[in-house]
């Protein structure tokens, strides 16, 4: 049998199935793979909320998106070149998905009359038989039963072995894509070396698949792709919650301060503690606490003892902490509060991405609490933003809000690995003793950045109080006099606004400098606004874009920017929160395009929303 081999410069593939076939398992593999090859990619995991959930019905359906590609990517894609099935749930709910003249790759044991019942299709109807995927290259395959003659020597039940259908399949996608397997096999080493069958019948099923493509002669197609030009340097897959707690042992390194996280778990935010938990050896401190209160109180905590002090959460556990949030504000001590957002209000969507909580990092908090805040856009960048995110706590005594979410969180991209030596010093100014005239501390007295100073509690002479009542200009001591309050209350407010001198000015990311439009976004937005953007340039559209890191305060230059164009339109995976700032700020008529059903934007949708105002 002759075989040809194809390349390709750009695939999308998801995978698709309940939410017990190990979906995830395998797009994370096919990922680290991946990257290993120095090829470009982007993710999307999405599971359901449920630990558990139905099995077989079209809410338990678990799936990974993966986009490969020689040239540079920026989004996991609009629509999949492939589909990988495992029952009939995984096939009705990502069906539309799928570009016209893809391959869909199911599991025929996914299709019995019970799996079909599931997943709501009538009595009789069956998707494999019928005409519904005419236009689609179908591969039928019996994971399960290969599965299980694979490992027909395996000691396993049934139960068992199905487990490792998954491996069948990304045995087979590696020869399909002319991969090997060895990043896999060390993987399943180090996961289940102490468990010799289960380690063995994992491999004995990855294999089979692999030469289940290789062996039958179905299959006369194998397909290649190019490694990606990059810039020179060493990379890895990065999660974006992983890259943060990167960037937080970074930041504790290069300040010298020791890290303490508070946390208290909660979904998409939780894998920052658990990565965290495990780098005990650079110093550093999780506390899992009982509630999402005592997360952060142990974190002001441990700010006021000199730490690093750091708490995590999503939108719900950003309510419980508001309180907490506004006592270091009136404290005015650095601390770095890590909101990864989700679709709310209320419980919410869990697993589900949104952009939902800009306004109550905003004003989500009682009286008059002003707290800079930061935004992330992509997994990598994930990394600089929270060492930017503790230098301006750090550097300018207050708490900051750090907004990622579930997309940035969960999604993967190449990460090119900074050098130590090459990331910025954060400079930290603990007052060590009492300045010449001075007789005892004056926690509330200020420097030119209107920063109080930083003094250790069991300082020698610096004995000071603080606390959440409002407090006397310079002394500290507790003060109900209303032009006080009303004095400090501004003097907050001006220090934070102040952090715009030391933040760089607004840069736009592509497009000229005056022009029709400019499509301003901030946070997760930036892959899918990127490439809308780049295609309608390309078409010799005047249109710019522009995305926000700083988002309070905002650069000193956004206004000027803002003024150079015709139209300002805001993206967002909300229903209008940054433009309600940006009009409120800056007086523009901005429009919106707004998207509320727990899943990114695309860029399709963009170019078709952009191309109505140029």
């Amino acid at each position: 049998m002759v075989r040809k081999e194809e390349v390709l410069s750009d695939v999308v593939i998801k995978f698709a199935g309940d939410s017990g076939d190990g979906m995830q398992l395998t797009g994370s593999q096919f990922t680290n793979n991946t990257a290993l090859l120095g090829i470009e990619l982007a993710t999307f995991p999405d599971f359901p909320a449920e630990i558990r959930a139905p099995q077989g019905t079209l809410p338990g359906v678990s799936g990974y998106q993966l986009r490969f590609s020689s040239n540079p990517v920026f989004t996991p894609g609009d629509a999949c070149d492939v589909l990988v099935a495992m029952n009939a749930a995984a096939l009705k709910v990502n069906l539309t998905a799928i570009k016209k003249g893809g391959k869909i790759i199911v599991n025929t044991d996914g299709f019995d009359a019970k799996n079909l019942r599931l997943a709501n299709y009538a009595d009789g109807e069956n998707p494999l038989d019928g005409d519904q995927l005419n236009g689609y290259e179908v591969i039928k395959m019996d994971v399960t039963k290969m599965t299980r003659e694979a490992l027909k020597e395996f000691h396993l039940g049934t139960k068992e072995k199905d487990r490792a259908k998954n491996m069948f399949v990304l045995g087979f996608l590696y020869w399909m894509y002319n991969r090997d397997m060895d990043s896999t096999l060390q993987f399943l080493t180090d996961k289940f070396g102490k468990k010799d069958e289960i380690l063995n019948s994992n491999i004995a099923a990855l294999k089979a698949g692999y030469n289940y493509g290789d062996t039958t002669e179905t299959f006369t197609t194998t397909y290649k792709m190019e490694r990606a030009k990059m810039k020179p340097g060493v990379y890895r897959s990065i999660m974006g919650n992983q890259a943060v707690a990167y960037g937080l042992i970074a930041a504790s390194q290069k300040s010298g301060l020791s890290l303490f996280l508070g946390s208290y778990p909660i979904t998409p935010a939780s894998d920052i503690l658990h990565e965290l938990s495990r780098h005990k050896s650079f110093g550093v401190k999780t506390y899992q606490a009982e509630d999402e209160i005592a997360a952060i109180t142990a974190a002001i905590g441990a700010a006021y003892g000199g730490a690093l002090g750091v708490t995590t959460s999503s939108g719900p556990g950003i309510a419980l902490k508001t309180e907490a949030m506004g006592l270091a504000v009136m404290l005015e001590i650095p601390l770095l509060v890590i909101n990864i957002q989700r679709g709310g209000p209320s419980t919410g969507l869990p697993t589900k991405t949104e952009q939902s909580d800009l306004l109550q990092a905003y004003y989500g908090r009682n009286g008059e609490c002003p707290m800079p805040v930061i935004a992330t856009s992509t997994p990598s960048d994930c990394f600089d933003v929270t060492l930017e995110a503790c230098r301006i706590a750090i550097q300018h005594m207050t708490p900051v809000l750090l907004l990622s979410d579930g997309y940035i969180a969960n999604g993967a991209e190449p990460w090119r690995f900074p050098q130590a030596e090459n990331l910025p010093e954060i400079k930290v100014n603990f007052k060590r003793e009492l300045e010449e005239g001075e007789t005892k501390l004056m926690p509330y007295k200020r420097d030119e950045k209107l920063v109080r100073a930083w003094a250790i509690p069991g300082t020698p002479g610096l004995e000071h109080r603080i606390g959440g009542l409002e407090k006397q200009d310079i002394t500290g001591n507790v003060s109900y006099d209303p032009d006080n309050h009303e004095h400090m209350v501004k003097t907050r407010q001006a220090k934070v606004d102040m952090i715009a001198n030391y933040i760089p000015d607004q840069k736009l990311d592509s497009g000229p400098e005056k022009g029709k439009v400019l499509v301003l976004g901030w946070g997760s937005t930036y892959g899918a606004i990127k490439s809308a953007v780049a295609e309608l340039q390309s078409q010799g559209k005047s249109v710019a874009h522009a995305h926000i890191r700083y988002v309070r305060p905002f650069p000193k230059n956004l206004g000027d920017i803002l003024k150079n164009y015709e139209t300002i339109l805001i993206p967002e995976i909300n229903n209008g929160q940054l433009i309600k700032i940006i009009r409120d700020q800056f007086m523009v008529d901005a429009k919106g395009y707004n998207k509320i059903k727990g899943v990114p934007l695309t860029k399709g949708e963009l170019v078709e929303e952009i191309g109505r105002w140029v």
